[in-house]
């Protein structure tokens, strides 16, 4: 029975952010079909942080109207929402508009909105749902929403990216020659991309098959006989959790608070055995046996690393990876979405095993991760003509670059959110604001820039004249 529930929690947590970082990973080929394409994912980048409506409502629903809304029904809801979006982008993604004369793939982008809608507000609907089982499955669910990103990464890799070929089209045209005019043909040389080993179709409804398997395992985890009907209070959640930081001290204060027995003098009493051993099992767990008390000035720095490195994450960069990238070829920019996406569950487990809470090596790897994010932005204003554009070395950095970049802020981001998780809830609230904050700077910036202004040039693997 626990073998299973472990199962069914990992499932569930799998389809919390599956279909974005789905789509994340099929750009490569989806890009080359859409008619805004290298502009596609500054769009993405807007469309996520509209998505916060979901998680906005929710949060309000608590706060104005407690016990209105009913966590289970809201999940189911969601859920749905996202299978039914998830099948209609099945057949639907390449559907386009005119808008003012222009084609523009509005049914993508709308759906698109939806299972944004779908994963953001999963953060504040499946967390709480998983307080009610005991905290061991909460580890779970956490590798679960790490495979959400690793398993649509993979199977991007299996699918590969179809190969360019420039092929010399002829076209016909009239020419006029002293007032006569005849008909000729011109030669140019056009992109044509072979297919890949499946389509997008197929990985799209991979991805239904995905959040479908989350309602199942969700439907099954509401079964389970020993989970709780009612909502949890504050005051019940936390007296579920175990604090992270306990020390000695508090655990000896709260020994000698117990309401004295005539058998606690004995030193083999089985109350004396059990505060021992509640001691020894909280001292083993603990990586840091002491509170680490923040001044003003460093929880103003984490703050600002916050919102610095997802306004990075969210916003600035991944607007801009299709220009950073493509100029070296499909193959580059597939494999840069696909292990980008794939390295940041791998950041989160070597976090888990190798946490570090040093405002030094955070600062560090924060300014690290600035270097490379910073190379991937000066190769995207190269665009369409970057260093190293026709080497296999200029390809293999810019996908290392993105490796790195999303690797190393990845785990500056979780030991981030480890120190305010054992600080207070209040900071956990306001690491959250910062996020988005920082998220939603890097996206409306990067927007009008993309889209707008022009600033990034996109280019034509078979037509670009480059001086080097």
């Amino acid at each position: 029975m626990t073998l299973a529930i472990h199962a069914l929690a990992c499932i569930f947590g799998t389809g919390s952010w599956v279909a974005i970082n789905g789509l994340w990973v099929e750009l490569p080929l989806i890009v080359n079909v859409l008619p805004e394409g290298w502009d596609l994912p500054s769009y993405l980048t807007v469309i996520i942080q509209l998505a916060n409506v979901g998680p906005l409502f929710v949060t309000l629903m608590h706060k104005f109207a407690p016990g209105k809304m009913k966590e289970i029904v809201a999940i189911y809801i969601i859920i749905s929402i996202g299978i039914m979006a998830s099948l209609l982008m099945v057949f639907f993604w390449k559907k386009t508009t005119l808008l003012e004369g222009t084609p523009h793939s509005t049914v993508f982008l709308i759906l698109a909105f939806f299972l944004s809608l779908v994963d953001c507000t999963s953060s504040v609907t499946f967390l709480p749902f998983m307080m009610r089982l005991p905290t061991k499955y909460m580890t779970t669910y956490f590798i679960g929403e790490g495979l959400s990103g690793f398993i649509p990464g993979l199977v991007a890799l299996g699918q590969g990216v179809g190969m360019i070929k420039c092929v010399n089209v002829s076209k016909p045209v009239n020419v006029t020659i002293d007032n006569f005019t005849e008909g000729a043909s011109i030669y140019q040389i056009e992109t044509h991309y072979s297919p890949a080993n499946f389509s997008t179709e197929a990985f799209l409804a991979f991805l239904t098959v995905m959040m479908v398997f989350c309602l199942v395992a969700f439907f099954l985890l509401t079964r389970i006989p020993c989970l709780p009907h009612t909502e949890l209070n504050e005051e019940q959640v936390s007296n579920q959790m175990v604090h992270a930081s306990t020390t000695e001290l508090e655990l000896n204060k709260y020994t000698s608070e117990r309401p004295t027995d005539p058998q606690s003098f004995s030193l083999n009493s089985p109350t004396k055995a059990m505060d021992k051993a509640m001691f020894t099992a909280e001292t083993q767990n603990v990586a840091t046996s002491t509170f680490i008390k923040y001044s003003k000035h460093q929880l103003f720095f984490i703050y600002f690393l916050v919102a610095w490195v997802n306004s990075l994450t969210n916003g600035f960069l991944p607007s801009v990876q299709t220009y950073s990238c493509l100029p070296y070829g499909s193959v580059a920019y597939h494999l840069s979405a696909a292990l980008s996406s794939m390295a940041n569950p791998v950041a989160c487990i070597i976090a888990l095993f190798l946490p570090n809470r040093s405002l030094v090596l955070l600062g560090s790897l924060s300014l690290v991760g600035t270097v490379f994010g910073a190379y991937n932005m000066a190769m995207a204003a190269l665009s369409p003509c970057p260093l190293l554009q026709h080497s296999e070395a200029g390809a293999f950095l810019i996908v290392l670059s993105w490796i790195l970049f999303s690797g190393t802020l990845s785990y500056v981001k979780v030991m981030i959110g480890v120190i305010f998780r054992d600080k207070s809830h209040s900071a956990l609230v306001w690491c959250g604001a910062a996020v988005q904050l920082g998220s939603m700077c890097g996206a409306l910036t990067m927007f009008p820039l993309v889209n707008v202004y022009d600033i990034f040039k996109a280019g034509d693997s078979c037509n670009m004249n480059c001086p080097f």
